[in-house]
């Protein structure tokens, strides 16, 4: 089911990144919206391959939080395999839970509390939804300012 989940929005999330008219698009900020499109993309990237390729697969992918929201006017293409990167590692890490490890407890302590693996799961998939309807309104937006 993760998987499958998973899968289906990363693929969205590369939908809603060739949606936009031009590549520029992806990193124009204005008024109090301060995440470009481009950097929620990266962002969506560096959170699942630290929480689930990293600390749930031992990939030893190492996190940059920081540049996730620093860098600017990276080529679609590099995005496009930043997505599919973390698609593959999603996918690999999550093919060796079993039904039992969605039980045990997450690695990392998150909010000051522990949570079992699945709940982490669920949420990983909200914050990928959240900021994929971010870009998805960002797109939309420009769209109409456009026209």
């Amino acid at each position: 089911m993760f998987i499958t989940l998973f899968t289906r929005d990363l693929n969205r999330l590369k939908e809603e990144i060739h949606a936009y008219n031009r590549d520029p698009d992806l990193w124009i900020v204005k008024g109090e919206i301060a995440n470009s499109a481009g950097n929620l993309a990266l962002h969506i990237c560096g959170n699942l391959n630290h929480f689930v390729g990293a600390t749930l697969g031992d990939t030893g992918y190492v996190r940059d939080r920081p540049r996730e929201f620093s860098d600017k006017n990276v080529p679609i293409t590099d995005i496009e395999e930043k997505i599919e990167a973390t698609k593959t590692a999603v996918r690999q890490t999550l093919e060796k839970l079993t039904e039992e490890d969605l039980a045990k407890e997450f690695p990392l302590q998150m909010w000051n509390s522990t949570h079992t693996i699945g709940f982490m799961l669920i949420h990983f998939l909200g914050h990928l939804s959240y900021h994929m309807g971010q870009i998805n309104y960002h797109r939309r937006l420009l769209a109409l300012a456009e026209k």
